[in-house]
């Protein structure tokens, strides 16, 4: 009975393992597993880096504000040294984002000043992960994701006025900005 017990054991947790592993790349793994990685740069951005303090918000704004609890940032520049590498690293992350579980929101951009995807995770009405992936030949690419609570797509894109308003500490966004300069 103990050997049947223990083999049962044994099986099962086998299954588990099996089967967590097959869960295949995410988002998440790629920028932990480069976020230290040469040519790469990563933030992890708190709201409370946006300073919002004395701009009027509607309750709409407010709440999808409050919604949102940080933002993650992996940046990689291209130049002529590490043009393959850019490719493989570029064709990986668009890998990942074919994943059904990854549901488009929105895309633009051209072939000559870049591309751009809004993706998510979640329902439309509760997402619990917004992606912005944008890449541009001779700059880079750049994934943004924002993480959050029951997060609403349209409560969100009402904050972009905000954001226009709003002030950014500036070391990390100088870091950023010059990272693609």
């Amino acid at each position: 009975m103990i050997q049947s017990i223990k083999k049962l054991t044994a099986v099962v947790v086998l299954v588990a393992a099996l089967t967590s592993c097959n869960q295949g790349p995410t988002l998440q793994t790629y920028y932990v597993d480069n976020e230290m990685q040469p040519g790469f740069m990563s933030f992890d951005v708190p709201t409370s880096f946006i300073d919002v303090e004395g701009i009027e918000m509607t309750d709409e704004q407010r709440e999808a504000y409050d919604s949102v609890d940080k933002l993650n940032i992996l940046a990689y520049r291209v130049d002529e040294s590490n043009l393959e590498d850019f490719n493989i690293e570029l064709n990986q992350v668009k890998d990942i984002l074919k994943d059904t579980k990854y549901e488009e929101l929105m895309r633009g951009g051209n072939s000559t000043d870049g591309r751009f995807v809004v993706k998510f995770l979640g329902d439309v009405e509760r997402i619990d992960e917004l992606i912005l992936f944008g890449n541009a030949k001779d700059k880079g690419f750049v994934i943004a994701r924002i993480l959050g609570d029951d997060m609403n797509a349209k409560k969100l894109l009402s904050l972009q006025s905000v954001l226009q308003k709003a002030n950014f500490e500036d070391s990390q966004l100088k870091e950023l900005t010059e990272f693609f300069k």
